[in-house]
């Protein structure tokens, strides 16, 4: 399902692991628009990482799968090198209020197939 920083779909998440089934993250990166957020970019800083870096550790800190798209090898590799560090669970409370309900997909309650 989508889920990133701005859609973080909590109640969704609760009735999931409630029933014991696990959740992957389509657009964690939110097609980039989360790159260039003050919040996670100082995050960042303060690890040494990249934004995507951060995003991805967030993801992977609430037990959430990752499908990280890309071509370009630097990224992948560099999506890859998250299990090196840790965020706060001030840096999680940080980046979880950032929460919008905001999608870059489209509404699946909505969606006309």
């Amino acid at each position: 399902m989508e889920l990133h920083p701005k859609l973080d779909q909590k109640e969704v998440r609760d009735f999931c692991e409630k029933h014991d089934i696990k959740v992957q993250a389509w657009s964690p990166l939110m097609q980039g628009q989360l790159l260039s957020n003050e919040t996670i970019l100082a995050i960042a800083e303060n690890h040494n990482k990249s934004a995507a870096q951060v995003i991805l550790r967030w993801d992977i800190q609430q037990d959430i799968l990752l499908a990280v798209k890309s071509v370009h090898k630097e990224r992948m590799i560099s999506n890859a090198a998250v299990f090196d560090f840790e965020l706060s669970a001030e840096e999680m409370a940080q980046i979880n209020q950032l929460n919008e309900s905001l999608r870059v997909g489209p509404d699946p309650d909505t969606f006309d197939f």
